[in-house]
């Protein structure tokens, strides 16, 4: 059998935020996917910026997502240092509820081989380092 896509030990995860980045921090804390958008034109920036790219408007409202996403990208790793056994899905995802916004991430609980694009796939937030959570995703149902 085939070992399932995990992710880091949380531990192993670090981040850093910014005034720009702390608003999606702070939602997945309490367990809620949420994206950076422009309050004067509505275009959606992921990651969030000082400047909307396209009016460079700095107003920001942040959107409460329903957590669903698509498989737009993705690779298989097999090992990680420190970690030879592990294997990871990094994922680029679309974000439905959030036209033109992509977000990098994990896909876990699935065989590797079975991962395709075009895949629904549904958040769950796991614990790291410093009481911060992660946005990592399984196949949605």
């Amino acid at each position: 059998m085939t070992a399932l896509a995990t992710a880091l030990p949380g531990e192993n995860v670090h981040i850093t935020t910014d005034p720009y980045t702390e608003p999606f921090w702070q939602a997945a804390k309490e367990d809620r996917l949420v994206a950076a958008k422009c309050a004067g034109c509505g275009t959606f920036r992921m990651p969030p910026t000082p400047f909307c790219p396209n009016c460079q408007s700095r107003e920001v409202e942040w959107a409460q997502l329903a957590g669903r996403a698509v498989v737009y990208s993705f690779s298989v790793v097999h090992g990680f240092p420190g970690l030879p056994d592990i294997t990871l899905v990094a994922a680029v995802l679309e974000l439905p509820d959030a036209p033109g916004a992509r977000l990098v991430s994990n896909v876990i609980d699935v065989d590797p081989a079975q991962v395709r694009i075009g895949d629904e796939v549904e958040v769950l937030f796991s614990p790291i380092a410093e009481g911060w959570k992660l946005p990592l995703f399984r196949p949605a149902g």
